[in-house]
């Protein structure tokens, strides 16, 4: 008898997953691509959200991949209905490689849906690209073990205490204070962001840098959607912008995001140098700059998505006296990040994303005195 399929739920069943897009053409695109997946079946394809409601007691599904435009009834109309039902699915929405469906893709997150989907382009090789399937594959499967782990997922409300994994590495508290804290995510991100920014008070009187692996023309929006959801103000980053302290720089699509030093101060720097780890903007090109520019003077958080971007330029920072935090698996849509520098010993604790942004601001705070008596000696 054979065991789970790899990628599947805890129970080992596969993923039950709904298609809901008016265009015949797509469904069967996307019906092939995760049919080929032993551990996913596609249970239902439907043209619009009346459809999608109508079919969803019979079909049962883990997770809707939802179009937002539709006639008859749309993914915006739809998606708090689908939210509503018992059993609830994941939501995750499908949207064009364009401002607008990027607006409307963030507006969807927080109405409830848990991810979303850029739909790929021709010139980006279409649903053939290998980058496109991967992801598809990693949030259908990732978001469904979410919601049958009996532990709570990536969620903006808090979640309870539990204890770091034994991964997490006894490494001595940092004596001096970090001059930046700088933060890594990919698939699963956006609401792991949210999460994270919504717990981070105080404000840290540092700047921030983000890297989330995002197509160019989604950052925007996803930099207003997380502008929207904490204390903390975030914007996408400018060439050349000074960091200030206590505001955030998201690294723009397709463009990697380094910082450098000038003066006293800290700056923005944008570049189209090749992808890394097949992606643009990447997490290591941003934590390798942070490091020469900060004198390892760092905090970095790497919280979910899949490989290991961020892994080197973690090793950097930790081998330069920095502090290395990650999310945990529990709460992890891809445990692939956070989970190549935890089985690396350099994170110091392993926390879901709220209590990490709730760490990262204690960690601040008991380095202030620490750095001043420093200072006066």
């Amino acid at each position: 008898m054979s065991g789970p399929h790899p990628g599947a739920p805890p129970d080992g069943r596969p993923v039950r997953v709904m298609l809901c897009d008016d265009s015949a053409t797509v469904r069967g695109i996307l019906s092939r691509l995760l049919g080929a997946d032993p551990a996913i079946e596609v249970v239902s394809r439907v043209g619009d959200g009346r459809q999608a409601l109508d079919a969803l007691a019979a079909t049962r599904p883990d997770v809707v991949l939802l179009d937002l435009e539709m006639p008859v009834m749309d993914g915006m109309t739809a998606l708090p209905l689908l939210l509503r039902a018992e059993p609830r699915p994941v939501v995750i929405v499908a949207s064009a490689l364009t401002q607008r469906g990027a607006a409307a893709a963030m507006a969807a997150l927080r109405a409830g849906a848990s991810d979303y989907i850029p739909k790929p382009g021709a010139a980006g090789g279409g649903a053939l690209d290998p980058v496109f399937r991967a992801e598809l594959l990693e949030k259908v499967k990732g978001w469904a073990r979410m919601r049958r782990k009996p532990a709570p997922s990536v969620s903006p409300r808090p979640l309870p205490v539990k204890a770091a994994p034994p991964m997490a590495a006894q490494l001595p508290r940092p004596t001096q204070m970090p001059v930046l804290v700088a933060v890594g995510s990919s698939t699963g991100g956006p609401q792991a962001l949210a999460g994270f920014l919504r717990a981070l008070s105080p404000v840290p009187p540092v700047p921030l840098v983000i890297v989330q692996h995002m197509p160019a023309g989604f950052t925007t929006m996803l930099a207003d959607h997380l502008d929207r959801v904490g204390p903390l103000r975030v914007g996408e980053a400018r060439d050349g912008e000074a960091l200030l302290p206590g505001r955030a720089y998201l690294a723009p699509g397709d463009r990697h995001l380094l910082v450098e030093r000038s003066g006293s101060g800290l700056l923005a720097r944008l570049r189209d140098d090749p992808p890394e780890h097949f992606c643009r903007p990447a997490v290591d090109p941003m934590l390798r700059s942070a490091q020469h520019a900060c004198d390892g003077r760092v905090l970095a958080v790497i919280l979910t998505g899949m490989g290991q971007d961020g892994l080197a330029g973690c090793r950097a920072l930790a081998a330069s006296g920095a502090t290395i935090l990650a999310q945990d698996e529990v709460s992890s849509v891809v445990w692939g990040m956070p989970g190549a520098v935890a089985r690396a010993g350099i994170a110091r604790e392993l926390l879901p994303p709220d209590r990490l942004g709730a760490r990262v601001a204690s960690i601040m705070a008991e380095a202030g005195p620490l750095e001043a008596r420093r200072m006066a000696s």
